[in-house]
């Protein structure tokens, strides 16, 4: 049965530490703050956690409200924000974020509760219940949302499940790098879902599309990416991008396959969902060569 405490509103406090020492999440959140904060603006962090987005926000020049659900949360917060200069600058809101109406038109919400293929943690439902009742209480113009994107993609790979002789195909983290130890791609990622923060958005997927392989081997996994647009950058031409973790899922029915097989996938479940929902939601047919396809034609 799911939870808050299951499904990300209440994360282990070590885990949130551990946040802190992922350079990659840190450096991409810091800099698309800084390319989007001036001073003299108002920004809300929802699902404040240890508060350092609060924090890069305020050294920018910005009055923040911090909200948090979790108390343990808060106090660790309030202890950190006075501890780096900025209490003065930060509003702590001990509140749960899909019922947080603040008080004055905002600039920017930033919200990082998110996980691979948007499941387990609560963005999109966050997201969804902030910009009613912000609608509600300020009108129709929305801030600006940092992340501003997420896309969901999926690609085949070949992935090695062995652990010191003991084969186990389970379901597999990897750091969000093209290639990582005993993981072959197969074919390039295809998006299945983009959800834009600012628009409106299903909190479901339903997709069915057609991967092409570009490599031969032995299809055995299917790697779920998550790329979050933190900030587009339109005078630069450029945006701030962070991933979350990969995910291998593992087929319970591994196929060869050829350059140029097709295989045809079909992905369903709902965000902020358990992370089985995910992977068992992923169902895909038999591979189909595109020479016999030629030939029988």
């Amino acid at each position: 049965m799911s939870s808050p405490e299951v499904l990300g509103q209440f994360i282990p406090l070590h885990y949130h530490y551990d946040m802190l020492r992922d350079n990659y999440r840190m450096t991409a959140f810091q800099q698309a703050i800084a390319q989007t904060v001036r001073p003299g603006m108002t920004v809300v962090d929802l699902g404040g956690g240890t508060g350092v987005l609060s924090y890069f926000a305020a050294m920018e020049g910005a009055k923040v409200y911090y909200v948090e659900r979790n108390p343990e949360l808060v106090a660790v917060a309030e202890r950190f924000l006075k501890m780096n200069g900025v209490a003065d600058r930060v509003t702590v809101v001990h509140q749960d974020a899909t019922q947080f109406v603040p008080p004055e038109p905002v600039d920017l919400v930033t919200c990082e509760m998110l996980h691979v293929g948007l499941v387990r943690e609560k963005q999109t439902e966050v997201i969804e219940a902030f910009k009613a009742n912000y609608v509600a209480a300020h009108g129709p113009k929305l801030p600006r949302f940092m992340p501003e994107a997420s896309l969901l993609a999926i690609q085949p790979v070949t992935q090695t499940y062995e652990f010191s002789g003991f084969h186990a195909p389970v379901p597999l983290f990897q750091p969000p790098v093209a290639q990582v130890p005993g993981t072959t791609e197969l074919g390039m990622p295809a998006v299945y879902q983009m959800v834009i923060y600012d628009s409106d958005y299903v909190r479901s997927v339903d997709w069915k599309g057609t991967l092409t392989m570009q490599h031969a081997g032995t299809l055995n996994g299917w790697r779920v990416v998550t790329k979050n647009v933190l900030a587009v950058l339109v005078e630069q031409q450029a945006e701030i991008c962070w991933h979350n973790q990969y995910l291998v899922v593992p087929m319970e029915q591994p196929q060869e396959v050829a350059i140029g097989d097709q295989i045809e996938v079909q992905i369903r479940y709902d965000f902020c969902s358990e992370l089985s929902d995910l992977w068992d939601g992923i169902s895909e047919g038999p591979a189909t060569s595109l020479v016999r396809k030629r030939v029988a034609a």
